[in-house]
This record gives C-alpha cells, structure tokens and sequence, in this order.
C-alpha cells in the first residue's frame, strides 16, 4: 500500500470514530436533558386504574368489600352504582361514597373508610435482566425495582434512569437518581452505556 492510501485509510478511520463518538454522545445527551423527577406530592397518593381497595361501611356489611378501579376510573358499589375513584385519595373516596350514600337517601350518616389494598404495578425496560411489569410497594425506590427485575446488566447506566409517570392524565418523562423513589404505575426505563 502507498503512503497516500494509508493516510485516507487512517482519515477515514479518524472521521468514522468521530461520527461514533458523536453519535454515542448525542445518544447519551437526549436522557441528560430531561427534567429531573418531581417530589412525591405532600396531597398524598392518588387512585388510579388498576388499584384495588377495601370499602368499609360501618354496619353495612353489603356494601363493605373489595373493588378493583376499573379502565373508566370508576368502581361499582351495589345500591350506590359507579363512584368516580381515579384521581382521588383513598380519604376523598371515603368522603365521594359517603356524600353519595346520603344524598341518594339510602344512609343517613354514613360512616366509610377506604384503604388501599393493592397498588397498580410498575414496569421496568431496558437494561435489566428481567424486564417486566411487577408489583408495587410504598417506599419503593429505582433500585429496588432494578434489584426485583434481577439487577443491571452490564451495559447500563446505573446512576440514572428515565422515570415516566402520569400525573393529572399527562405522561412526561424525568431523569431520575437510582435513590429516587417511584410511584404506582410508573415506567422505568434503564439506559444502555455508549462507551
């Protein structure tokens, strides 16, 4: 080979790595740009589809039970009918099913209390052994969720995740610290290391 050959061999070389690096840090710049994760909201958690509770109405054992929130964010509780749960607190649904009892004449004062039984679950992506969707706990943060979908793999970025999260029917992504807690619902998603 000539000595002009090796030098565009070696140019080429030398553009194509730039153009990798550049790539790999655009790649790596487009979760470094998100906003980082909201605080947990001091209004306390708020029901969602997919979250079970225990209705008790106090000398009403008919109407004390179990109810899934359904995809409308409604449950259906006998002689009441839907009562709107999304978007409520488990101490604001009390309150809807206890006004609704009343108005509807069928209890004079009554007394409902409601605790969550079952959290909608969280789902986990990308660079983790067992990605999925699995159950919620209070108190969970991104790393107990990487530790239950069988740890990092070797390629990801393990100080930072996306988090997506739903709040008042809007989806948006944050960047998150791997102490950060999560939510009911949300979606974490691992990053892959470009280098």
């Amino acid at each position: 080979m000539n000595r002009s050959c090796r030098r565009s061999r070696r140019r080429l070389l030398a553009i194509t790595l730039g153009v990798i690096g550049l790539t790999t840090l655009a790649g790596c710049a487009n979760w470094t740009d998100l906003p980082p994760l909201p605080p947990a909201s001091a209004q306390g958690y708020r029901l969602g589809t997919g979250d079970q509770v225990r209705l008790v109405v106090f000398d009403q054992k008919q109407l004390s039970a179990d109810y899934s929130v359904g995809d409308s964010g409604m449950i259906d509780i006998p002689l009441l009918g839907p009562v709107r749960a999304a978007g409520l607190t488990a101490t604001g649904l009390a309150h809807a099913i206890a006004a609704g009892l009343q108005t509807r004449g069928i209890l004079r004062h009554p007394n409902v209390a409601v605790e969550i039984r079952k959290y909608r679950p969280f789902s986990i992506l990308g660079e983790v052994n067992k990605p999925g969707q699995y159950a919620f706990e209070p108190g969970m943060t991104v790393l107990t969720a990487v530790s239950i979908a069988d740890g990092f793999t070797y390629r990801a970025v393990e100080s930072t995740v996306g988090v997506i999260r739903v709040t008042n029917g809007v989806s948006r992504e944050y960047r998150a610290p791997a102490a950060a807690l999560i939510a009911p619902g949300d979606v974490i998603k691992v990053f892959e290391r470009h280098f």
